[in-house]
């Protein structure tokens, strides 16, 4: 688990997946220190005590008020934050609500609907919920901070990392350019299939919407934080509706895969 502040008021948990022949993957949560304190997503499930132990080191259970998920997905420790967190209310879309429900069963009473085009008030800001221009699921959402301008990206930009050092950067300029875009690029092919398919007009007008908030800080689910980097994003999501679809690998491949990142024994 790496720890950093990608922002003045935000502190970013991040861990990372492995994921053979596509690179290592950044998984991050973050915790956002409004008046009344919010966690945007749950980290990785697989990771789920160390993230907790880090995560109330951070803000103590009884201080927050918020679990705000940009993907139902993202849920991976909901339950024992909301077990811990006896004020804190989970916030999702309402199609949100319903996927969650096929997993997890959350008490309606512990759940906060914001769908997109709404805002909620964490009392010295307001956090809107919109739209995304590449995702996953409809219930995908990103997450604006009226106050700083701050961008909760979900999925949106994300891209894995080569090495897994790089999942540490302090910022995607620490990347190097060719390996960000291929990055993206290879990331919305997986992420998003069906991107091909979206009239190319709509698509950009999509992004030109994104682009028009130019937020200064761009934090997304599987990136390292961007800084003022928000057209060199948009730029490269732009050109990803034009790469090749993702060619997943067969049984045989990923055996092999699988075997070379086997440890040998002298």
């Amino acid at each position: 688990m790496y720890i950093s502040r990608p922002a003045s008021d935000v502190v970013a948990l991040t861990d990372a997946v492995p994921v053979p022949g596509i690179g290592f993957l950044p998984v991050n949560a973050y915790v956002l220190y409004a008046r009344e304190p919010v966690l945007i997503d749950t980290g990785l499930g697989a990771s789920s005590p160390e993230f907790l132990e880090e995560l109330w080191s951070l803000v103590e259970p009884s201080d927050l008020r918020w679990v705000y998920l940009t993907d139902p997905d993202h849920a991976e420790s909901a339950l024992e934050v909301l077990d811990a967190a006896p004020d804190a209310l989970l916030v999702t879309t309402y199609l949100g609500m319903m996927l969650l429900s096929i997993e997890k069963r959350i008490p309606a009473e512990r759940v906060f609907l914001l769908n997109p085009g709404e805002w909620l008030d964490v009392g010295d800001r307001r956090l809107g919920a919109f739209r995304l221009p590449v995702h996953h699921g409809p219930a995908a959402t990103g997450l604006l901070d009226d106050l700083t301008g701050t961008y909760f990206s979900s999925d949106c930009f994300g891209a894995p990392m080569t090495t897994g050092d790089l999942v540490q950067s302090d910022d995607i300029g620490a990347v190097p350019s060719s390996d960000l875009v291929a990055g993206q690029r290879l990331w919305a092919a997986v992420d998003c299939p069906g991107l091909i398919y979206v009239d190319r007009d709509e698509f950009l007008t999509r992004l030109a919407l994104l682009g028009s908030l130019d937020p200064p800080v761009v934090l997304g689910s599987h990136l390292p934080s961007a800084h003022h980097k928000t057209e060199t994003l948009l730029d490269t999501l732009a050109s990803a509706q034009e790469a090749p679809s993702y060619a997943a690998p067969d049984q045989a491949t990923v055996r092999r895969m699988l075997h070379e990142l086997e440890p040998t024994h002298a």
